[in-house]
């Protein structure tokens, strides 16, 4: 394992198609990955989903829900005259061009399941990830493989990594980044 203390290396490997998990905070409960317990990965590539699925070992055609910038929301997804989804609990159908720009996170009906985020690690990820791509939105999904429950610790997040195809967790408030060695074995 490599250990990294900067959060632009975490940005950079998703830049390099590579999926990170967040590890902050209290642990979440519920159906929903909203920032303390997160998959996060380039919302941008076409094969995202497939990618993602494969590692968390799901059916294919399971959707994920995207994390954006507050402010960015209504240009994006058709709101129902809302400003802010902080929960991920709406399908918000997609405008014209989303499904094109962002297609990891838009499901089959042409809806994605969104939480905005103005504050915060995740909002400050995002905000630097969108500088670097023009690209507002991040996959989102929760901190657990299929049929098992979500992390909640740290040793269970590094049990995570150790036995699955996860490239990296970011453990926040350590302010400190443990990737995989590209040669080691699964």
């Amino acid at each position: 394992m490599k250990q990294i203390t900067n959060k632009e290396e975490a940005i950079d490997l998703i830049l390099q198609q590579e999926i990170v998990a967040i590890f902050q905070g209290h642990s979440e409960w519920g159906p929903r990955a909203l920032g303390n317990r997160s998959l996060l990965f380039d919302p941008r590539n076409k094969d995202g989903k497939d990618i993602v699925n494969k590692v968390k070992n799901r059916e294919w055609y399971r959707p994920f829900a995207g994390v954006i910038l507050k402010k960015e929301f209504k240009k994006y997804f058709n709101t129902l005259s809302l400003d802010e989804s902080n929960n991920m609990t709406i399908n918000f159908k997609c405008k014209k061009n989303t499904a094109k720009l962002f297609p990891g996170v838009v499901h089959v009906d042409n809806s994605c399941r969104v939480q905005t985020v103005s504050s915060g690690f995740l909002y400050d990820l995002l905000k630097q990830f969108n500088k670097l791509t023009k690209c507002p939105i991040l996959l989102n999904t929760s901190l657990n493989l299929a049929g098992e429950p979500l992390v909640n610790t740290k040793e269970e997040a590094l049990l995570l990594l150790n036995k699955s195809k996860l490239d990296a967790i970011y453990f926040v408030d350590e302010k400190k980044l443990i990737q995989k060695e590209k040669h080691e074995s699964i």
